[in-house]
Parts: structure tokens; sequence; C-alpha cells
């Protein structure tokens, strides 16, 4: 930290003013000592006594000047008093300069942090206040993300339960308003009037599903589950609309029974959700595989399929919510851009990690989960997260 040349000047003048004052501080003792010395023979007589006894060293040197003892002394602890007052000045610059760093960032400039680099515990003052408004700076960020997120989400939902909506009150409106030929019409303005519907209650039960699982605090009902049962009930349900798209589905595990502490439910919604992704979004396709497996303490299942690969950009994006690889907004695959984002906040509050890889070959989406919620540290279930994920791939 730099002092100004007014806190220099400062400081210079008070050294040299201590200087002076102890300089008359010295010499008044000095003349007091003598003073006491001289008119008191005893004292006198004393001292001499004590100066015959003193000798140092081999040679032994005595001292018969009390004098310069005396003044050596002093100088010892002006040079003391010195200091500690000037370091005590000095302090107080460095905490004025700090104070005034402080008020500046308090006047909105939560970009700035105070530069200095000093010795002790102010050092540890600059170092807490630098993180607490990199704390508050990231709370402001993350507050402004959130309601960004906020107003994109209702933008998009308002964006996808419009469509629908306007159908079905056109389709609706056609039958009030009798313009058809035929019962024929009816049933058929009627119809898509109720497939709309039920697109726009799928709409709305994923909203639901992800607000309560971005609900951290809402309980899971754990339980332990085979996966072996829960995989292949998943499968049989997707079996129709798979046979009509000409894909096979199948499902593998081993050991069996494979059990693992999870919300049944929940851990179903996950796969239906991998699984639909896989039917909806997996183009040319002719199998999609569920595989499960243990390594250690974690359970690695994994859902592939062989249709058309994701472009690599989109990697990285799929489990954000309302993300679609395709660029628009069509319904021709339907869907949300929900199902991703809340199968990565189910297994995020499984204490779980959930990936996606594709090639040419496959693509997977592999969700490692512990098989006891009763996990150890966040940091181990990462570590054994990505060394199930490594054998994984191995395997």
């Amino acid at each position: 930290m730099k002092l100004t040349t007014r806190e220099k000047s400062s400081l210079f003048f008070e050294g040299v003013s201590t200087v002076i004052l102890l300089a008359m501080i010295n010499l008044a003792i000095i003349v007091i000592l003598q003073w006491i010395v001289r008119h008191n023979p005893g004292v006198n007589s004393g001292i001499f006594i004590i100066k015959q006894s003193l000798a140092f060293g081999p040679m032994e040197i005595r001292i018969w000047s009390y004098q310069r003892i005396v003044i050596g002394i002093m100088l010892v602890i002006d040079v003391w008093v010195l200091w500690w007052r000037l370091m005590r000045r000095y302090r107080q610059y460095q905490q004025d300069h700090i104070i005034r760093e402080l008020h500046y960032i308090a006047q909105g400039h939560l970009d700035h942090r105070i530069p200095f680099k000093l010795n002790g515990s102010l050092q540890d003052v600059i170092t807490s206040v630098n993180t607490l408004v990199d704390s508050v700076v990231q709370s402001m960020d993350d507050e402004r993300q959130v309601e960004k997120s906020k107003d994109e989400l209702i933008t998009n939902i308002s964006h996808d339960l419009r469509t629908p909506l306007t159908s079905i009150i056109g389709y609706l409106g056609l039958i009030e308003d009798k313009q058809y030929r035929s019962e024929q019409d009816i049933l058929q303005y009627n119809h898509i009037a109720y497939e709309k519907a039920k697109q726009m209650k799928g709409m709305v039960d994923d909203l639901f599903e992800f607000t309560k699982v971005q609900q951290h605090g809402a309980p899971l009902n754990l339980m332990k589950v085979d996966l072996d049962p829960l995989l292949e009930q998943v499968s049989a349900s997707f079996e129709l609309e798979a046979e009509k798209k000409g894909i096979e589905i199948s499902t593998h595990v081993d050991p069996k029974p494979l059990m693992i502490e999870a919300d049944p439910e929940k851990l179903g919604r996950v796969f239906s959700n991998l699984v639909s992704n896989a039917l909806k979004y997996g183009r040319g396709a002719t199998w999609i595989k569920l595989s499960a497996s243990r390594y250690h303490e974690m359970i690695i299942v994994k859902v592939a399929n062989n249709g058309e690969p994701i472009p690599q950009k989109s990697l990285k994006h799929v489990f954000d919510r309302f993300y679609r690889v395709e660029s628009s907004r069509s319904k021709a695959t339907g869907g949300t851009g929900l199902g991703l984002a809340i199968v990565k906040g189910i297994v995020d509050r499984h204490h779980g990690q959930v990936s996606v890889a594709s090639d040419e070959k496959e693509t997977a989406f592999t969700v490692v989960l512990p098989a006891s919620q009763t996990a150890p540290s966040e940091a181990a279930v990462n570590g054994d997260s990505a060394k199930a994920q490594s054998a994984e791939s191995l395997g």
C-alpha cells in the first residue's frame, strides 16, 4: 500500500516530534538522576560499590560511568517508542485506506476490490471483504439468472400452451358455431381437440414434475427397489409405441436381483423419460437397450439407441430446461424440453450423476447412482461416479 504525500509528511513530522519529545524526556531524566546522586552521598557511595563489583569478560572490563548505562537503556527504549508510534500511525493510515475502499465499494462499485497486500491481521480483513463482495456479486448474478429463468419459463410455457389451446378453441368453436357438415366432422373436430388437450396435460404434468424436482426440501419416498422388474416395466410400457416405429426394446440387468435405495416413482420417471426421449429423437433407430450393473457401491444404468447421433455442440446443453436439439419449437416430435431437465433433477436429488455420449455407433445416457442413500460425502460420490462411468465405458 502506497502512502500519499500528505501521509508521508505527517508520518515524518510525527517521527521528528517524537524524537524531540524523547530527547527532552531523556535529558530531564539524566538531570534528575545527577541531582539525586550529588545530593545523596549514600546513593553516590552505593553506585561506586556497584561499579567496583561489576566486571565483564575475561579481561574484567569495568564500566565506571553509570551515565552511559542509563543513556544506553534510554536509547533502546526511545527506539522502541519511536517504532511503536510510527507503526501505530502507519496502521491507522492503512485502516483509513481500507475504509475509503469500503465506502467506494458501498457506493455501488461492486466490480472493485481492495488491492492492498498487507502483513498481519489487516490482510485477513481485506481478504474477507473481497470474498464477501465476490459472494454478494455472485448472489446478485444468481438472482438475476433466476429472474431471467422465470421470464424464460413463462415465455416458453406460454408459447407451448398457446398452440394446442388455439387449436382446441378453434375446433370447439367450429362445433359451437355449427360449422360442420356431418356427424363425422363433429367426431373429427372433437378428436383433434381431445388430442390437443392431452398434449396440454402432458406439458402441465412435465412442468409440475419439474417444479417438484427443483424443490430440494421435498422428501423422497426412499425404499429398496429391484431394478430388474422396474426396467422391465418401463420397457413394457413403451413396447407398443416402439413396435409401430420398428424399434426393439430390450433390458439386461446383471447381477440379479440388483437392489438400490431410491424413490421408485421418481426413478421410474427417469428411465421413462430417457426411453421416451430415445423414441422421439432417435431417428432411424432399430433398437433401444436398457442395461444396469453394479460397480462397488454405485449402480450404473444405461439407456442407449442406435439412432441419429446428437450434434457435439448440443451434448452439453441437453439437460438444460426447454432445450431442444432441433432449432424450432415444433411439436412434430412432441415434448416440452423439460424431460431431460427432470431426469437430471431427480438424479441430483438421489446424489447421482447423469451424462450423455453420442456418436455414429450409438447415443447413450448413463445414470450413476449410489446403491444406498446413506451415502458418503459428495466428493466421494463424485469420485465413485467418475470411476463407475469409466468402468462402464471400458466394459
